[in-house]
């Protein structure tokens, strides 16, 4: 673990303010709630982030009811915030928040609510 290089309180600060702005650091984890439109959609995003997690073997805290989940990263081997937990915060906003882009053959989900699943920011 000597060569992991552990970020200080005002280093994370720095990172989340020009990478991950939506993200916040608490409790010696960086953290991020998602909001979604119900239970559908929390399993969704539950799935999501443990399917990211799972490929880059860097398991985060989560925490789920019924309209949100809340992600928490921090390297526990390093007891700190490294690397990993900010390219895996990042990969997870990235894969959670995405949508189509205007132009694209993809159309996106309706907007109705009946097909909801998560609030995008």
């Amino acid at each position: 673990m000597s060569d992991i290089r552990i970020y200080d309180e005002a280093e994370i600060h720095e990172r989340i303010a020009s990478e991950l702005p939506r993200w916040i650091f608490a409790d010696g984890c960086l953290r991020r709630t998602y909001r979604t439109s119900g239970w559908k959609g929390t399993l969704m995003a539950i799935n999501a982030v443990g399917h990211l997690a799972e490929a880059a073997w860097h398991h985060p805290d989560l925490t789920a009811s019924y309209d949100q989940v809340t992600v928490s990263l921090m390297t526990h081997s390093a007891k700190g915030i490294t690397d990993r937990d900010f390219e895996l915060a990042s990969r997870i906003e990235e894969t959670v928040m995405w949508r189509p882009s205007v132009g694209s053959a993809l159309e996106g989900t309706p907007d109705d609510v009946r097909f909801a699943y998560i609030q995008y920011e």
